[in-house]
């Protein structure tokens, strides 16, 4: 009509489109029509466009409100399931653990997001010597290849990142101590955020050899019995200096800790997530974040 402006529709927004498709794949399922659809839906270019900007849209979110409320200041993550992963995919364990050691990156990015502070990761235990000897071998060679990496890995500087190696590395190739050793002392001084990194690790075996280095203090009366705490303890640990995990994130659905800070999680909240560590996407530690800060942490009282 002259005269009469025409008004442009409003794009919808991120969330609006969101609830549709939910809404849509809700009432479709139930039919082999709707089913048919859905798959020509998931197919096409445009849906896996949409779907990727509805995620970063929720993650967004989720961000947001995890923002609000105080982070956990250290995570400990036990990345398990690189070898069960691999095999649902028909590939070898070696191309796991290369998708796992992608893995951490993308996860040390996504802690200094979110501010947390410090993070402890369960690379390889002492029991993991086990394994085959090609196998163990791909790991020992994807560690030090990431240990060599991170010293010149622009994130670690300017983030002002501590990098740590704790276990028994006197058990671990001479070359992988060497490059521990270097990124250890080139980032000692470095206090905004830590990277601690769990080789050749197992928590009794850490918690054994605290008591022995005890008892030899003791022994040369460096040490008093009676002066012993917890706290004393603590400082014989690898762990030497660091805050104790608030949260313990394991993945791949096991429920059990498997020798993992055994000293260290008397207090933390355990979250076992059900997807490979390999498979773990943003969300799914975001929801592990914003879960612990729901809980209420009593210590005791």
């Amino acid at each position: 009509m002259e005269g009469v402006r025409s008004i442009p529709a409003k794009k919808p927004s991120l969330r609006l489109l969101a609830e549709k498709i939910d809404e849509i794949e809700k009432y479709a399922i139930h039919s082999a029509t709707g089913k048919k659809v859905l798959a020509k839906i998931y197919q096409s270019n445009i849906y896996k466009y949409i779907s990727k900007k509805i995620n970063e849209f929720r993650d967004y979110k989720l961000v947001e409100e995890i923002k609000q409320h105080p982070v956990p200041k250290h995570v400990a993550v036990i990345m398990d399931g690189n070898r069960r992963f691999a095999k649902s995919l028909g590939l070898t364990p070696e191309v796991g653990h290369l998708f796992g050691r992608d893995k951490l990156e993308q996860m040390l990015e996504w802690c200094f997001e979110l501010g947390i502070k410090i993070l402890t990761v369960y690379a390889f235990s002492t029991e993991n010597f086990n394994r085959s000897s090609k196998e163990v071998k791909t790991i020992m060679d994807l560690c030090k290849e990431e240990l060599d990496k991170a010293i010149k890995d622009s994130r670690i500087h300017k983030n002002r990142v501590r990098v740590r190696v704790i276990g028994r590395l006197d058990s671990l190739p001479q070359d992988i101590r060497q490059s521990a050793q270097y990124i250890m002392d080139s980032t000692k001084n470095y206090d905004n955020y830590s990277l601690n990194i769990a080789l050749a690790y197992g928590g009794r075996e850490e918690i054994l050899h605290a008591i022995q280095k005890i008892a030899k203090d003791v022994k040369k009366g460096r040490l008093k019995i009676e002066d012993i705490s917890e706290n004393i303890f603590s400082s014989y640990l690898y762990t030497n200096g660091l805050q104790d995990p608030d949260l313990i994130l394991r993945t791949s659905g096991e429920e059990r800790i498997s020798n993992f800070l055994l000293w260290q999680l008397a207090y933390s909240e355990l979250y076992f997530a059900d997807i490979y560590w390999p498979a773990l996407q943003k969300r799914d530690f975001l929801r592990a974040i914003r879960t612990y800060q729901k809980r209420q942490r009593r210590y005791g009282k």
